[in-house]
């Protein structure tokens, strides 16, 4: 068995890593050095399919269209007599329908009344739409001249996908339209990597669970409700541990339990500096952990690795405990380090850029992610407006906002009317 690199081999691998000062780049690179993607695999229908990754390449035993076919409703024919300069007439000599073939034949100088997505008669190549050419009393259609080429309004037997050919590619996101196509090839299920088991739970004496009563230093826990959300629009089969207190043999139960159920770990609370070193400490001794500071605003505190338990291991991602925080690093980090688990090799989507409706003061040498609200001016273009305090524990920010306004490691303080860059919500 081929065991996983160790977080010194990976750190190796980086240009100046620094654990105290590390930028958002090298936590991506870090992470992606870290994790690999699942390998089982399960049968499911299209149904059940939906926001699923495919664990192989999934063939097309059919061309699609099955047929030449019509792509409009019209007049069906040989398109060779077509001329830039003079009229064609045809006589309609039958209609084809969709779903059957048209048995007739069809000679010089005449054509078919036929509809949508009806095969096309042998020897015809060319449909005229039927508001766009004239018929007389005699059923002779008229068709203009230069209206059209040989060809047109016609769809090609196997010009979406040919049979035989890689219909969905290997890690594709089984979207609505992903599913559509799997049906129109008549397929009835598809091999999909099986759901990521993530399990997590939140840290602190200081933690309420709802249903609590408030007590004075005391805060309701809201980071398991953002990251169970996170993790369902995922897909993730999740596994919710709860409010775990800073006590050394209740964090190593719930470690160890995690590890045995799940695929990764996440936890909300206990990595910063100063903080009680509970949780700090048993992440240490059950695993092989690092302890960052990352160059980023909200979210510098994270911790990172694997924790092991026997024969098993679970990737760890240690959060901070402020609110908005929990929610940047996840999307900015745990996210893309899950897809991968997840076996997905859909390309990210990429960021907006918008005109920031007010200066965004900044210094270079961290990444800042700003609660942000786009919308599109009356010239079309976007921009950009805060959400008002930036505060890590402002939760009601993370609402108000529909995107993130990112200013990169190096970037300056952005002037009004200065483009940004915005990842969408």
């Amino acid at each position: 068995m081929t065991h996983p690199p160790s977080l010194a081999d990976i750190a190796a691998q980086l240009e100046a890593y620094d654990p105290q000062a590390l930028p958002a780049n090298e936590v991506l690179n870090f992470l992606d050095h870290l994790v690999t993607p699942v390998q089982d695999s399960e049968l499911v229908d299209i149904f059940a399919a939906l926001g699923r990754v495919t664990a192989q390449d999934v063939i097309s035993p059919i061309n699609v269209p099955p047929h030449d076919n019509s792509a409009m409703d019209g007049f069906a024919f040989d398109g060779a007599p077509l001329s830039a300069s003079q009229a064609l007439s045809l006589k309609v000599v039958g209609t084809a329908l969709a779903g059957k073939g048209w048995e007739g034949s069809v000679n010089a100088g005449e054509c078919v009344k036929i509809m949508t997505g009806a095969i096309m008669p042998k020897g015809l190549n060319t449909v005229v739409p039927q508001e766009l050419c004239s018929m007389t009393a005699s059923d002779v259609v008229e068709i203009p001249a230069g209206l059209l080429k040989a060809g047109d309004n016609l769809r090609l037997c196997g010009e979406d996908i040919m049979q035989g050919q890689a219909a969905l590619l290997k890690g594709a996101w089984i979207t609505p339209a992903a599913a559509g196509l799997l049906a129109s090839l008549g397929v009835p299920n598809v091999s999909v990597v099986r759901r990521l088991r993530v399990a997590y739970f939140s840290t602190g004496d200081e933690i309420l669970s709802l249903g609590q009563a408030p007590r004075e230093g005391a805060v309701y826990d809201s980071n398991r409700y953002t990251v169970h959300g996170m993790l369902q629009a995922l897909g993730c089969e999740m596994i919710d541990m709860g409010v775990v207190k800073d006590n050394p043999e209740l964090l190593e139960q719930a470690f160890n339990k995690a590890t045995e159920q799940a695929d990764a770990i996440i936890t909300s609370g206990g990595v910063s500096v100063g903080e009680a070193d509970f949780t700090k400490a048993m992440m240490k001794k059950l695993g092989d952990v690092v302890f960052w500071k990352i160059a980023m605003r909200p979210g510098r505190p994270m911790a990172v690795g694997r924790i092991q338990k026997g024969q098993r291991s679970a990737v760890l991602f240690g959060l901070p405990g402020n609110p908005v925080a929990v929610m940047v690093t996840f999307l900015a980090f745990v996210k893309p380090a899950l897809l991968k688990m997840m076996g997905s090799t859909a390309t990210p989507l990429p960021m907006l850029r918008a005109r920031t409706q007010e200066v965004l003061r900044k210094k270079p040498g961290r990444t800042e992610y700003q609660r942000g609200i786009f919308s599109r001016n009356a010239q079309g273009e976007l921009q950009v407006i805060t959400t008002g305090n930036q505060g890590s524990g402002v939760l009601s920010s993370m609402v108000q906002a529909n995107g993130l306004i990112v200013l990169s490691h190096q970037q300056d303080t952005a002037q009004l009317g200065d483009w940004v860059d915005v990842l969408v919500l």
